[in-house]
């Protein structure tokens, strides 16, 4: 079994590694407010010559996230890369994709308005009526219970209607709670027998397409950090990388907020989840 480590400052480790793969949500943002001690350590990376990937799940365009960045202080010119399961959506519908041409053209919006920037300048448009849709699209969620979507989701099933979702994420983080993600009701969909497509972390192509320009580092010089043990640690488990979970994030609940993170409490996470950190801290700092 893998060992655990905890740190409290990520500068004790981070000599070891030339690439930083960093999530959003729970690592450097908190759901309302990017998180100060976090951007630091990112700040500090940079000084120290690591090439720093920002690589989300977020259902969020490129150049929406970089005005979230700038109307916060904080120059996109921070990271060497920023790469969100939203862009790459859109350009894989863009590129007519055969997966996501083969879904149609018209949808059912299961979350917010915003999302539907994903489908701007390409040949898809919405519709009121799920029933008449070709797919249901699933990006930031609304709701407060996944109840709120049993009936769209059965019904949409029934009629074999796939969905298209952004993101693996069953909850995300705001501010001190959990909140249901996109993930979460395509895993009800699969339980109502739905056919599901999904893009983002813990999937090896997003991984795969975020470190292309970094095909020629060895993986034990890549170290990707994020809140998820399903979806971060075991995107770094799938693709061969070395991880470092931020325990102040979705699983806060269950391993506490403590200054030094729990290594029994993640371990029993780890196994229960079949992935495995190679450390822990509790907020990112440097």
């Amino acid at each position: 079994m893998k060992m655990i480590k905890p740190v409290v400052n990520i500068s004790k480790i981070i000599d070891a590694y030339d690439v930083i793969v960093c999530g959003l949500n729970g690592v450097i943002h908190d759901g309302c407010d990017f998180k100060p001690e976090a951007i630091s350590a990112l700040l500090n990376m940079r000084k120290s010559g690591k090439q720093v990937i920002l690589l989300s799940n977020t259902s969020m365009r490129l150049r929406e996230l970089c005005n979230l960045l700038y109307a916060n202080g904080i120059s996109p010119r921070l990271f060497n890369n920023i790469i969100t399961a939203g862009e790459v959506l859109h350009a894989r519908l863009q590129a007519c994709d055969v997966q996501y041409a083969a879904l149609g053209k018209v949808y059912y919006n299961l979350g917010v308005s915003d999302d539907e920037k994903i489908f701007d300048d390409l040949d898809y448009h919405s519709i009121e009526n799920s029933s008449r849709a070709d797919f249901l699209f699933a990006g930031r969620i609304t709701g407060n219970s996944p109840d709120d979507y049993m009936e769209v989701l059965a019904h949409c099933a029934s009629l074999n209607i796939p969905m298209l979702c952004v993101g693996n994420d069953r909850v995300c983080r705001v501010k001190d709670e959990n909140t249901i993600a996109a993930g979460l009701l395509a895993e009800q969909y699969t339980i109502f027998g739905g056919q599901i497509i999904t893009i983002g972390k813990p999937d090896r192509v997003i991984l795969e397409y975020a470190l292309e320009a970094y095909h020629d580092i060895n993986k034990d010089k890549i170290l990707l950090i994020g809140d998820s043990v399903p979806v971060d640690i075991k995107a770094a488990n799938t693709f061969g990388i070395e991880s470092l979970l931020v325990t102040f994030g979705i699983h806060s609940q269950f391993l506490g907020d403590g200054y030094i993170p729990d290594v029994t409490k993640t371990r029993e996470l780890a196994i229960s989840t079949e992935a495995f950190p190679d450390y822990i801290i509790s907020n990112l700092r440097w």
